[in-house]
């Protein structure tokens, strides 16, 4: 017999994950009792939630959690958050008739050219794990629902799709606060090279005036190189503090007296179309941000309909060739909301003059000019960021020193940051839509309620399950939640 509404289960996700932590609170405040089952310390996972934990594992021995977890869950409904578990849940509800939800972050296919590991083994690791996320993605689209984190993330048709965007919870923020005296950069999230890590480091060592706090895991890959770059550097060891893992509520209390967010990610076809949901929290928090030049993370950075900017876009590192449209500068350098130069203008273009000067010089790199490369060996090599980085680095080290000299022209653009994000405009909450279709698995639509496709693109099919009992008088608080609107505030 059941003892939970919903287990989630995952053999890949930390229960400190922050989209983990949202999809509980949407169905906690519905009235669900909710089952967690994950890696990490059972104090990091969501509130309300009964949370058991593993220690992580890599390989066979992740299938095999996966099946073990998939085996002991007591919930009604299965909800999966990685392509391991996915495929563990499936089974387990083809036995025993419960319904399966799939929660799919990621275009993990597309993520897969991020990993260094797949080329292990003659490339087998990669192909193997291609097999398997597709295979995943063959049961996302038959489960009973399939929730997405963007419109382009596979499957893109399913039974029943809807789009659960990685939105600040305003729940877990604080509210947006002044700046410190002490020039402070923030960073959240998953911590490697690709996501910035290295271009981080060499901005900090060029922007003396600035400290950098960084809150996230450090890939394996990169811990021996970082260990390097702070062995070799003491300034910047000095300046520079990583918090490690941390539960969402936790991680973003360190945006209190921040002056800036940092998302520097590389160009990479997982990247190149995503909008990291740390962009809307640091704007929230109101923090302006410096971001590479990725679309849609940009154009929210640029501002639309006459809004100022709230924060600066860089080119990305392997961008050395073309100039922007509007007098913007290449490889690397800053771009307001206008395409234009921004900050103080001797100091970035002395800056980009050098970072010119080092894209002229041959030498081996690997793809996209991302990291340097052994010219012997045609490894990486530790502790040494790539071109890109360096160049990504020192156009962001040029402007925090002059917001640094200048820090009004800075801070003006907190206010904007806020009117940027879900505090400065009404806004439908996309979490209490998939909480809303996860309850009708339980206990058939209610055809008084919003319909769930309000949440996004939604393919039906088949026939609603039978209905429970006794969960439809536990969501007396869901229609208010699901009619509110996020309040407006400032910085």
């Amino acid at each position: 017999m059941s003892s939970f509404d919903v287990t989630i289960l995952t053999s890949g996700h930390d229960v400190a994950d922050a989209r983990l932590h949202r999809e509980v609170a949407a169905l906690v405040a519905a009235g669900m009792s909710v089952e967690v089952l994950g890696l990490g310390r059972v104090q990091d996972g969501p509130p309300g939630a009964t949370v058991r934990t593993w220690p992580r594992g890599g390989g066979i021995r992740r299938a095999g959690l996966a099946a073990r977890m998939a085996a002991t869950a007591g919930g009604r409904v299965l909800m999966s958050l990685d392509p391991d578990s996915a495929l563990a849940a499936h089974s387990a509800v083809l036995a025993s008739g419960r319904e399966l939800v799939v929660d799919v972050h990621e275009d993990y296919e597309a993520l897969l050219s991020d990993r260094p590991w797949t080329a292990s083994l003659g490339g087998l690791a990669g192909r193997a794990s291609r097999e398997l996320v597709r295979a995943s993605q063959r049961i996302a689209a038959r489960a009973a629902l399939t929730v997405v984190a963007d419109d382009h993330v596979p499957p893109l048709r399913a039974r029943r799709r809807i789009i659960l965007p990685n939105e600040p919870d305003l729940g877990m923020l604080p509210e947006p606060s002044p700046p410190g005296p002490v020039p402070r950069a923030l960073y959240v999230g998953d911590v490697r090279t690709s996501r910035g890590l290295f271009a981080m480091l060499v901005a900090l060592r060029q922007a003396p005036s600035w400290r950098l706090d960084v809150v996230g895991p450090v890939a394996p890959a990169d811990q021996e190189g970082l260990e390097e770059f702070l062995a070799a550097d003491p300034d910047v060891a000095s300046r520079v503090t990583f918090h490690g893992r941390k539960p969402p509520t936790a991680s973003w209390e360190l945006a209190r007296g921040a002056w800036v967010g940092l998302l520097l990610l590389h160009d990479t076809p997982a990247f190149r179309e995503a909008l990291p949901s740390k962009v809307g929290e640091y704007l929230a928090c109101g923090l302006p941000v410096v971001t590479t030049d990725l679309p849609r993370q940009a154009a929210l950075v640029r501002g639309v309909s006459g809004r100022g900017a709230a924060g600066v876009v860089v080119g990305v590192g392997d961008d050395v060739s073309d100039t922007p449209a509007g007098g913007g500068v290449a490889g690397g350098g800053v771009r307001d909301a206008r395409g234009t130069g921004a900050g103080d203008g001797a100091t970035i273009a002395a800056s980009i003059r050098g970072v010119s000067a080092d894209a002229a010089t041959d030498g081996p790199t690997d793809r996209g000019g991302i990291g340097a490369v052994d010219a012997e060996g045609g490894e990486p090599a530790r502790g040494v960021p790539g071109r890109g980085d360096e160049r990504v680095g020192t156009a962001v080290a040029a402007q925090l020193e002059a917001w640094a000299r200048d820090p009004d022209s800075l801070h003006r653009m907190r206010r904007i940051a806020v009117a940027a994000s879900v505090r400065g405009r009404a806004h439908d909450d996309p979490y209490a839509h998939f909480a809303r279709a996860v309850a009708d698995l339980l206990t058939g639509p209610d055809p008084d309620s919003p319909d769930v496709s309000d949440a996004g693109d939604a393919h039906e099919a088949g026939t609603a399950p039978e209905a429970g009992t006794g969960l439809r008088a536990r969501l007396g608080g869901l229609g208010a939640r699901l009619s509110r609107r996020r309040p407006t505030g400032e910085a």
